[in-house]
């Protein structure tokens, strides 16, 4: 009998993670980008703002509305969302295609005029807290973290410049997310 927690094939028999074994939204995304290193501002600004609106949600739900969320918020281009006025505020509150939630809707508008005012590129600043690779792998999902130091840290920098909606376990998913961290078990094909 396999552990709890760890690799299960999916539908095409390829060993997974057990959440990317799942509906054909997370195994898309398991397959082709979570644990993918990902750099460039507009990319990791998405990432930041998806995972920020995530927290209390379901993952699933935001990656179904990932498209409107992306026509929403300008294709997740800070400066233009540092832009948003009163208007825009109430034209997302009002998108049922989003998730018209008024404290992460103004994060991150927030978080926009933050990493437009920050003194080095944004990528570079959130890359900064990857941690060194170690070469080991979680066994079963019991053994991935919710937050690590390194999360710890990033969350409490972001924070000081103005970022909100950014604890440590919404860092550690951004790290997981965009591969600063790689945590396929160790028996998913991807960790191959």
């Amino acid at each position: 009998m396999a552990d709890a927690g760890a690799a299960v094939p999916g539908p095409d028999g390829r060993p997974r993670c057990p959440w990317g074994a799942g509906p054909p939204d997370y195994l898309e995304y398991h397959d082709a980008e979570w644990g993918v290193p990902l750099r460039g501002e507009h990319a990791l600004f998405e990432r930041i703002t998806l995972e920020s609106f995530q927290s209390g949600l379901s993952w699933l739900t935001i990656l179904r509305k990932r498209p409107a969320f992306r026509t929403a918020f300008a294709g997740f281009d800070p400066e233009r969302i540092a832009a948003f006025g009163e208007a825009d505020r109430q034209r997302l509150l009002a998108d049922a295609g989003i998730v018209r939630n008024r404290a992460k809707i103004d994060a991150a508008i927030g978080n926009a005029r933050a990493a437009v005012a920050l003194d080095r590129p944004l990528d570079e600043l959130l890359w900064s807290f990857a941690p060194p690779r170690t070469g080991s792998r979680p066994h079963t999902h019991a053994e991935v973290p919710a937050t690590t130091p390194e999360s710890t840290a990033m969350a409490r920098d972001l924070k000081r410049r103005g970022f909100t909606f950014v604890g440590p376990t919404t860092c550690y998913a951004l790290m997981q997310a965009t591969g600063m961290v790689d945590d396929h078990l160790v028996d998913c094909f991807r960790a191959q």
